[in-house]
């Protein structure tokens, strides 16, 4: 690539604005600054190939300003499967809205003549809310109250588990794709069962209240992964783009389908099951290509053991393929096998709690293995952040790592005093390390909330 650069004639009066020419390869841009302040760039000649002007003109729409270099590594796979995530959704939903409406005639007769017949002796609830009101609701208008309801008391119970949202984020946003898979699917099949459709639509939409709220929630800590600059709002702005684009692909393709290899109910179960599977496979590889940055158990625990066999540092990049999605909470040897989160007086017997206070003065966390168990048991104070877990962390590895070498002759206590001894010299050097390859040491992400104050 040549680059010229060409002083503009007008920019020789000194109150003239300040610009330049720029000429790189076939393309020459006008730069210069308004007399407002305001920087702007004007295209003077581009003779590039079409195709080339189409694809920057694709990546200034749905990427970014400054992409690649404004986003962390893995946001292009992120992108690529997220739109494959948002094209099978879209298309799976089509097939279950064609199914509802389908069979919405038959289902209504059978609604209104199942009900007609035990209403008199079995009246649910609503039903009994609304005859009490003085309503008499039509079998249709009654069906799309309770799926309703249904829904929104999925998105009641799931708001509830927002703190473990934070914690395992990729987690929750894989089991939310699952969850609306299920409730779609529990959509396509409800005709099968006529006298249970109520049942059935109402569970589907339980399922897909519950997965909306989830989707959502983790929708900001995984692109606040890939903020490199501060761009969050550039980057949820492109990322709602590309996923409206292939919204549309999806319906269109949905369209087709039901209007021709998916005209029967076997070709509903069956294509609906492809995309299903395409679909969480999709949103599964988008979790794997982000690299979150914050500490969780998981991920504190996998830094420690690296750190302990190599004595380097894994940076979020580097550890983002080594996360267990579907079972975070594996015990990890190398690390201590540490249990965070749980009830104090379950972890730690009060009898040994002032013992241990004194043998970590000025720590925001305790300490608690031995008596048989196969973990260590770590509690947090309220205020204790990432530092005060790795720290923690560390102990509990160097202390397992001591009982392991000396074949356990040594008692809990002096594993735990060696150990601790051994961390405040190592961690004047190892916080450092961790916070330059972009961990956040600021916050400890349990998910729980099960911390101890004195």
């Amino acid at each position: 690539m040549q680059k010229t650069m060409a002083q503009n004639p007008l920019s020789e009066d000194v109150g003239a604005s300040i610009s330049w020419i720029e000429t790189s390869d076939t393309v020459s841009r006008h730069f210069f600054f308004q007399p407002d302040g305001q920087f702007s760039v004007k295209v003077l000649d581009d003779s590039r190939p079409v195709v080339h002007k189409m694809a920057e003109s694709f990546v200034n729409k749905f990427f970014p300003s400054g992409f690649p270099y404004s986003v962390n590594e893995g946001y292009l796979r992120y992108t690529q499967f997220r739109a494959l995530q948002h094209f099978s959704s879209a298309a799976l939903s089509v097939l279950s809205t064609q199914v509802l409406f389908q069979y919405a005639p038959f289902l209504k007769f059978h609604f209104y003549m199942y009900h007609s017949i035990v209403a008199i002796h079995n009246l649910t609830p609503l039903q009994s809310l609304l005859y009490a009101a003085g309503l008499r609701p039509t079998p249709a208008q009654a069906t799309a109250v309770l799926k309703d309801g249904m829904q929104h008391m999925g998105k009641l119970i799931c708001s509830n588990l927002g703190a473990l949202m934070d914690a395992e984020p990729k987690r929750w946003r894989i089991l939310a794709d699952v969850l609306y898979d299920l409730g779609t699917g529990l959509e396509i099949v409800s005709p099968l069962c006529p006298q249970l459709f109520l049942e059935t639509a109402g569970l589907g939409n339980f399922a897909k209240g519950m997965a909306v709220v989830a989707a959502r929630a983790t929708r900001l800590p995984i692109y606040s992964s890939f903020a490199k600059e501060g761009n969050l709002s550039d980057l949820f702005a492109k990322g709602e783009a590309i996923s409206t684009v292939f919204n549309v692909l999806g319906l269109g393709a949905g369209i087709q389908l039901v209007s021709t290899v998916c005209s029967s109910m076997q070709g509903k179960m069956i294509v609906g099951s492809l995309l299903s599977v395409i679909h969480v496979y999709s949103v599964s590889e988008e979790m794997r290509a982000a690299p979150v940055n914050t500490l969780n158990p998981q991920r504190t625990a996998m830094i420690i053991e690296d750190f302990i066999k190599t004595g380097k540092v894994s940076s979020p990049v580097d550890m983002r393929y080594k996360e267990d999605l579907l079972f975070p909470g594996k015990l990890i040897k190398d690390a201590g096998n540490v249990k965070v989160g749980g009830d104090l007086h379950k972890a730690i017997k009060p009898s040994r709690l002032k013992e241990l206070k004194q043998m970590f003065p000025n720590e925001k966390f305790l300490l608690s293995c031995g008596g048989g168990k196969r973990w260590t048991d770590m509690a947090l104070e309220h205020n204790a952040t990432g530092e005060d877990a790795l720290r923690g962390w560390l102990v509990a590895a160097y202390a397992y790592a001591s009982n392991i070498e000396k074949n356990g002759s040594e008692s809990e206590w002096d594993h735990l005093q060696e150990a601790y001894q051994k961390m405040k010299v190592v961690m004047i050097t190892l916080l450092p390390q961790i916070q330059a390859k972009g961990w956040h040491t600021d916050r400890f992400l349990d998910g729980k909330g099960m911390r101890f104050g004195f």
